[in-house]
């Protein structure tokens, strides 16, 4: 929404960094409640583990009082939210998952958004220091299928990149955002019958 409202120019970007600077300082310092407004990840449909295109995103919990940057912040923490929901889903599988490596651009340049998705899954967030994550991977694969070593484990001990930070989560903000999450799911069970209903 901000890119198509924001001309594409060198000031026009700017304009836009400068905005979410703001929006970013701004929602880090609102106190985290069980009043805070929920919002529902599905601007672009829904992701795994039940994908679906067609159905829509909502915000909830708006006062004449809201502010851009709590909605700002509901935003990330839908994200959060979602994402929790596809691991809980991994889990539910029998899946083990203690710690998630996060690549690229918004794990390098957001901390703020890598410390929320940390507090809401209640697990360590480790940001890979390579710039190029993939390419590695897949020379990894390389060197094991050319001989060069035994084994994929034994390509990453050697090949590997090391981890250039970790976002620890904050057991108090957990408690709140386990709420939160609750408040998310119900949120997401109202809008697929109205998402439904509307088919």
């Amino acid at each position: 929404w901000a890119l198509k409202n924001i001309p594409e120019t060198e000031a026009g970007q700017q304009a836009l960094d400068d905005m979410l600077t703001g929006l970013t300082r701004e929602a880090q310092g609102i106190e985290l409640s069980e009043d805070n407004i929920v919002a529902l990840d599905w601007m672009n449909g829904r992701r795994t583990p039940y994908a679906d295109q067609s159905v829509k995103g909502a915000i909830a919990g708006l006062t004449l009082g809201s502010t851009a940057p709590e909605i700002f912040k509901a935003l990330v923490e839908a994200t959060a939210f979602g994402s929790r929901h596809i691991v809980e889903h991994m889990k539910s599988q029998g899946l083990r998952i203690d710690s998630v490596n996060a690549i690229g651009g918004i794990s390098k340049k957001a901390p703020f958004v890598m410390q929320t998705l940390a507090d809401v899954l209640g697990m360590p967030i480790r940001i890979v220091r390579s710039e190029q994550t993939c390419a590695l991977g897949a020379a990894m694969f390389a060197a094991v299928a050319a001989g060069v070593y035994p084994t994929v484990e034994e390509a990453m001990r050697y090949m590997g990149s090391d981890i250039e930070i970790e976002y620890r989560p904050d057991t108090e903000r957990k408690k709140i955002y386990e709420i939160l999450y609750r408040k998310y799911l119900q949120l997401a069970r109202n809008a697929e019958i109205i998402n439904h209903t509307n088919h």
